[in-house]
């Protein structure tokens, strides 16, 4: 028996990078993956991906800042799939300014897309996650949530520290009511929010010497969503090659 046999998950940022790698996993453990991103084509491929290796999987266009969009998601999962069972905040954007150069307009966008998403996500999925009687809730930060990075991009570090701290209080609120609330936090994953990021100095600045893949992270998130994790809520998983180690 498959780790999520019979469970059905949503998936935010789903279509590449990190959200990619999770559903595919997902699905291939068993699972059942509602693909949720604003890039329609690229999560219809995942979908279809995944149902060509005998998975089950459906792509859902999701504005993770929309409040309705969230309702329309969740609605969707219960109708396609009949429960949900966990849910993993991946979306997020990136910025990559000093904190002078950082326009409101920026740091509000950003915040919206990477902070307040995971705060729609888990008020969205409260009531059917709770109905599973054995929710989980994995909520992507970033290693950047924990330790303050270059001393740039300031509006991604609020949010992903935000997120850390949303997830603890989740936790807590929730830890007698069937749901577990964890974060992952990774360090620099070779994904499509590095941009035209230096990939030498990443890899410099890391002690294991190279990027992340999606899976390494994927493998963590699984991890914390399942019953691998039944004892753990509020915690933190880091994934950054030793970064934050020093």
């Amino acid at each position: 028996m498959s780790r999520f046999d019979g469970r059905v998950a949503i998936i935010t940022g789903g279509a590449s990078g990190i959200g990619r790698a999770t559903a595919v996993r997902f699905a291939g453990e068993g699972g059942s993956v509602v693909v949720a991103d604003i890039q329609d084509e690229l999560a219809a491929q995942v979908a279809a991906e995944i149902g060509a290796a005998g998975g089950h999987a459906r792509a859902f266009h999701l504005d993770v800042t929309s409040e309705s969009g969230w309702a329309g998601v969740v609605a969707f999962a219960l109708e396609e799939f009949g429960r949900l069972d966990v849910l993993v905040n991946n979306a997020g954007i990136g910025d990559n300014q000093s904190i002078e150069d950082t326009s409101v307009e920026t740091y509000t966008k950003v915040v919206a897309v990477t902070q307040t998403s995971v705060f729609l996500g888990e008020k969205a999925a409260a009531a059917a996650l709770k109905a599973s009687g054995n929710g989980a809730v994995v909520n992507v930060s970033s290693m950047f949530g924990i330790v303050g990075g270059f001393g740039t991009s300031p509006a991604y570090a609020a949010a992903k520290g935000a997120v850390r701290t949303l997830t603890k209080n989740t936790a807590l609120g929730w830890a007698t009511q069937g749901i577990r609330v964890n974060s992952v936090h990774p360090g620099f994953i070779d994904t499509p929010i590095l941009g035209d990021t230096d990939r030498k100095l990443l890899t410099d600045t890391t002690p294991m010497a190279r990027l992340g893949r999606p899976e390494d992270v994927a493998a963590v998130i699984l991890f914390a969503a399942s019953d691998d994790a039944a004892f753990m809520t509020g915690s933190e998983l880091v994934v950054d090659g030793g970064y934050t180690a020093r």
